[in-house]
């Protein structure tokens, strides 16, 4: 254990990722052409010590708050969505491994003072107990981080005593053990490197294993551990957060490119700047209150997460949809914004030298995570809003 860790302020983090903001804008176009975030930037992410941020203090970490979370994720988003998501998630997978029982966190935060680990939780695996764990195997999408990671967390389908009900679990996998199938060639979000993973007849100890259930509400066993609200804050919020942020920071880099744009672009057949034109100057007057409020709505919510860390109470499985779909609408809003400017920038937007293009490529591929579906989002709190039983996790 790090007890005597020197302290870091947050503050003095965020201007550690700001100095990196030219370098990871920079890299961007790199980072698409690679099909995974660019080494260089990764390393200087890493040694600036953004993985540390929710890695409790008690094994030297910085143990962080949500607020400046969601800071760090509109900055990094604003340069490269890609390499902001892939960071994010890999921030939040700490917080993740913090919400574990004690003998995991000690087995690896004991260790090493962070993990880099894509989470793939969807159900895809299947876990066979065995004398002192089980045995995993199974095939997993989504598997954002993995292009740098050393560990990988994967969802599994875990027997009960009630062979009707098994529990969803998340176990936690050396990167080693573990094989990456190159899936990855889409239209958005390009640099990520979210490509399949594979295990086969894994065995994972029994303590590496996390039942997903009990970390929904806020009452995990490392809220019981951890002193800290933020190990009691639920999980669907939390992780929901962790990929709107990045969303905000695309609609503020689009408004910006968006107002650049205008001074340049002529209007045809005319000697006018578009920016002398009254509907340009009021859709870019639209879109800067839109984005605007888009991340005013994403601090609220993630301020209303943290009070539920902070109140010690388990979070009601309603205000956790209400939570989710509000995050999806904050999401789409961000979304929309980058529509609107790039449908008013004209052809060149459109080449694929142009970040505009980008960014809105990748405003559409994130937008269409599962965690921001608003047909499913709005029936689920819909449906509890009647008191109907819910019908999705969340």
């Amino acid at each position: 254990m790090k007890l005597d860790a020197p302290v870091m302020q947050e503050e003095e983090l965020v201007e550690r990722i700001r100095v990196l903001l030219p370098s990871i804008t920079e890299h961007a176009a790199q980072a698409e052409q690679e099909r995974k975030p660019v080494d260089s930037v990764m390393k200087s992410l890493e040694d600036a010590g953004v993985y540390k941020f929710f890695v409790p203090k008690r094994y030297g970490g910085y143990e962080f708050g949500l607020e400046t979370f969601m800071d760090i994720g509109v900055m990094l988003g604003e340069s490269c969505l890609s390499t902001a998501w892939v960071t994010t998630f890999c921030m939040e997978h700490n917080w993740l491994l913090s919400l574990y029982n004690r003998e995991a966190q000690d087995d690896i935060f004991g260790k090493q003072p962070y993990i880099i680990a894509p989470g793939a939780l969807a159900p895809k695996g299947t876990a066979t107990p065995v004398d002192g764990g089980y045995r995993i195997s199974g095939r997993w999408e989504w598997a954002t981080g993995v292009m740098h990671a050393d560990w990988v967390m994967v969802g599994a389908l875990t027997p009960t005593e009630d062979p009707k009900k098994p529990d969803l679990c998340m176990y936690l996998i050396p990167r080693d053990e573990v094989n990456v199938i190159d899936t990855w060639h889409v239209a958005g979000m390009v640099g990520t490197g979210s490509n399949d993973i594979e295990v086969e007849d894994v065995f994972v100890p029994g303590h590496r294993k996390q039942s997903i259930v009990d970390m929904r509400d806020g009452s995990s066993p490392g809220a019981l551990f951890h002193d800290s609200p933020i190990y009691k804050m639920p999980m669907m919020p939390v992780l929901g957060l962790t990929a709107a942020a990045p969303a905000v920071g695309g609609a503020r880099q689009a408004v910006a490119l968006f107002r650049e744009r205008l001074q340049e672009r002529s209007v045809y057949g005319t000697a006018d700047k578009q920016s002398q034109r009254a509907m340009a100057q009021a859709r870019l007057g639209h879109a800067q209150v839109a984005v605007e409020t888009a991340e005013v709505a994403l601090k609220n919510i993630a301020r209303t997460v943290v009070h539920w860390g902070e109140s010690g109470k388990p979070c009601p499985e309603i205000e956790r949809a209400h939570l989710r779909l509000k995050i999806a609408h904050v999401v789409r809003e961000a979304r929309d914004v980058v529509r609107d400017v790039v449908e008013a920038s004209g052809s060149h937007a459109h080449f694929l030298t142009s970040p505009l293009q980008r960014t809105l490529r990748d405003m559409h591929t994130l937008s269409a995570h599962t965690v921001f579906d608003l047909d499913v989002g709005g029936e689920l709190y819909g449906r509890l809003l009647l008191g109907l039983p819910a019908n999705a996790p969340v």
